[in-house]
């Protein structure tokens, strides 16, 4: 066999063992790599490591060490909190609100599945108490997290941009970004009007205030759940412990992930508790200290920077880290352990033995083979498709990583736009999250109410799978076909 077939046959036996084996898809790569490597193509150590993105490993290990300090000191918290009181007691604004908190928190740096975690818990606990469908409310989380997914400081975004950046290609992340965000929101419109989004509106839901019955409405009417459980109206405490399984859709297979979850109290507070620890705490709502006023400068500089003035994210973000560690270290104790090293590992290790591949030509010689079909506009059909329906099972981070530099030859051509393009596989391979065999889509079925479990589960599988099969053919004819870029 080739060196191509070999190495072709290793990425597949990579994304394969990953999903069906408990064996982290990073650390797999690189041995893969290491194997490929020595025996077949005969390089160094010093040769493969040389494929090892040292510039993706400061983006990633800064933008999660900065989310970690913001969760650490209450920024987050006190955002979320923040978001509730906006609807003023608008039913139907809540999944919104979820959107919107989910995409900010993918947006300033935070990883796909560790914002799901976080506030899943929290909406699926208001579905509950306010009778929201769980799988609409589930979805928008999902989609909210995509949304946010592919802001130039974002995981996602930061992925494909130095792809495209280490690939001479010309790239437009903030278009890369307002495509996607607007594609999900017009998802989301689907999913309120298709899950029963409708018969929310006009629903109120009276303020809690001292000494008010929570779960009230204007008419009177009961609509707190019944019994335990997220925001039952009692201030009972949420405790759920996530795990992943061996799907990893924007996550490493077998990673396990904590959550802390937040249910509104009767006294107008928050009742909090973090899964590894059980003991009940009453918050007061949060209000701005110095740590968290510096954190939301911090992250609005690190917008700003790269934004306009093009400054590296991954030192930016290391430098916010490292000056909030100096004026606030109680934010910063124990935030280190908490950055996505699992995702880090996951996105260095595929791209290590992606390197490879380019150094020994085959992403040029699958290149190639995409650019050989007849009709170009097919060919990038094709490439949307592949992505979709591989990310639903596999890693979505790790398909970016893999796919992009494989449609370089086939863009080279010319015949189909390249940011065109680059949008369109984007948002086919970020969507079929909702999938319950990925991270996101596991997340939102693990904390739905029991008795609705099944049923989440096997909405979402619907979902998924139609994602898979309707969404690239829609991006390919919004983006690919009319050549606008």
């Amino acid at each position: 066999m080739s060196d191509h077939v070999i190495s072709i046959i290793g990425l597949v036996l990579i994304f394969t063992v990953a999903t069906v084996f408990s064996v982290h898809m990073g650390a797999l790569a690189i041995v893969v790599a290491f194997v490929v490597g020595t025996v077949f193509v005969h390089e160094t150590a010093d040769e493969i490591f040389a494929g090892f993105p040292g510039d993706l490993f400061v983006v990633l290990v800064g933008v999660t060490f900065l989310f970690a300090i913001a969760k650490n000191n209450g920024t987050v918290t006190w955002l979320v909190h923040g978001s509730m009181r906006v609807v003023r007691g608008r039913i139907a604004l809540i999944p919104w609100i979820m959107f919107l908190v989910t995409a900010v928190l993918t947006a300033v740096g935070a990883v796909v599945p560790a914002a799901v975690a976080l506030v899943a818990p929290i909406g699926l606990g208001f579905a509950k108490r306010y009778r929201i469908n769980p799988l609409l409310m589930g979805l928008f989380i999902i989609n909210g997290a995509s949304a946010g997914g592919f802001s130039p400081i974002s995981v996602f975004g930061s992925i494909t941009n130095g792809v495209m950046s280490r690939n001479n290609l010309p790239g437009n992340p903030a278009l890369l970004f307002l495509c996607s965000f607007l594609f999900n929101v017009a998802l989301s419109l689907v999913v309120f009007f298709l899950f029963g989004g409708r018969t929310l509106l006009g629903r109120r839901e009276a303020v809690d205030g001292p000494g008010a019955p929570a779960g009230k409405s204007h008419h009177g009417d009961s609509v707190g759940g019944g019994g335990g459980g997220a925001g039952d109206g009692g201030g009972r405490t949420v405790t759920t412990a996530l795990s992943s399984g061996s799907s990893g859709s924007s996550g490493p297979s077998g990673s396990s992930v904590s959550a802390t979850a937040v249910a509104p109290t009767g006294g107008g507070g928050l009742a909090v508790a973090v899964a590894d620890d059980p003991v009940t705490a009453e918050e007061p709502p949060l209000t701005l200290d110095r740590a968290r006023v510096l954190t939301l400068l911090g992250l609005l500089s690190l917008v700003v920077g790269s934004l306009f003035f093009d400054l590296n994210v991954g030192l930016m973000a290391l430098t916010v880290t490292v000056v909030l560690s100096l004026v606030s270290p109680e934010s910063a104790k124990g935030a280190v352990d908490k950055c996505a090293w699992s995702t880090v590992l996951l996105v260095c290790g595929i791209v290590t033995f992606v390197s490879l591949m380019e150094r020994i030509g085959t992403i040029d010689y699958l290149g190639e083979g995409v650019a050989s079909v007849r009709t170009p506009l097919v060919g990038a059909l094709l490439i949307c498709l592949i992505g979709a329906v591989v990310s639903a099972f596999a890693s979505t981070t790790g398909i970016l990583g893999a796919l992009i530099p494989l449609a370089v030859p086939f863009l080279l051509g010319g015949e189909v736009g390249t940011v065109g393009l680059i949008v369109a596989l984007a948002i086919s391979a970020s969507v079929v999250d909702s999938s319950p065999f990925s991270t996101s889509g596991a997340l939102v079925v693990a904390n739905s109410p029991e008795e609705r479990r099944d049923t989440v589960f096997r909405g979402l599988m619907v979902w998924g799978l139609a994602m898979a099969a309707v969404v690239p053919v829609v991006t390919w004819g919004v983006f690919v076909v009319p050549g606008w870029f």
